[in-house]
């Protein structure tokens, strides 16, 4: 089990999963909290899937092994139910660094009037290798900059979305503001082949970022990486940082 798989098994202990719960996952990307909601849920559970790339979900949907709904961010709307069926209503709502793009008030908001009763929002910090500070990940970050097509946008340092308020000021100011904080310190040791793998399949170095220039930096990327490793290892110290929100108590 991959150190990230085993941090989202973590937190989804920490909320005490049952056997049929609806899970949303908001901002799907690799489908890491899917997967594993998938496993924890059982066959008569839900997970749905909301992403802005509708071609994201789809290797997520071969790695699950129950009933899924697969969607885009635009027809989520459809997913509202027909007069006199049964309204769906999520147990958990997961959110990754997707928050930073959205609007963290109605987003919450949303969730509050979705929810089930006792359902609880989990929302993840970016502990990734593109906010990670070591000399080896700026140096990659420097080099998608330099090899991006002009006019696109790559999530790297510079470009990240700083969320306006913190998340926890956010939380408190919503109706899911019993907020619990976990702290995940991770280490990792990648190699540039395990390095180069990641972000593309990711929008921080996808192969549409760089059009025709894309086999140049993969070359260059490969390079880099090598002459920055230490013995073939290239060390990663990160923090997840997880924020776990209730209701108060009496509040729906």
């Amino acid at each position: 089990m991959s150190t990230v798989m085993g941090l989202t098994v973590s937190l989804l202990e920490e909320l005490e999963p049952r056997p049929g719960q609806r899970v949303l996952d908001v901002g799907t990307g690799a489908g890491v909290t899917a997967s594993v909601a998938c496993r924890v849920c059982g066959d008569r559970g839900v997970v749905t899937m909301l992403d802005q790339a509708r071609a994201s979900l789809t290797p997520v949907l071969g790695n699950c092994a129950l009933s899924l709904v697969q969607t885009s961010a635009d027809v989520y709307g459809s997913l509202a139910p027909l007069p006199g069926e049964e309204r769906w209503t999520p147990d958990l709502i997961t959110c990754c660094r997707t928050h930073r793009w959205m609007s963290g008030p109605d987003v919450l908001a949303t969730a509050h009037r979705i929810a089930a009763p006792q359902a609880s929002p989990a929302i993840v910090g970016d502990g990734s290798l593109r906010t990670h500070d070591a000399d080896w990940t700026r140096a990659l970050r420097d080099l998608i900059q330099r090899h991006r097509s002009p006019g696109q946008c790559a999530e790297v340092l510079d470009d990240h979305p700083k969320p306006l308020r913190p998340f926890q000021e956010e939380l408190a100011d919503s109706a899911w503001s019993d907020v619990s904080e976990y702290r995940f310190p991770v280490t990792r040791s990648w190699t540039p082949k395990t390095v180069l793998g990641c972000p593309r399949t990711t929008s921080i170095a996808g192969a549409g970022l760089f059009a025709e220039r894309h086999t140049a930096f993969g070359e260059e990327a490969r390079t880099l990486l090598h002459e920055l490793a230490d013995d073939g290892s290239l060390l990663e110290e990160a923090l997840f940082t997880v924020l776990l929100a209730r209701r108060p108590a009496g509040a729906r």
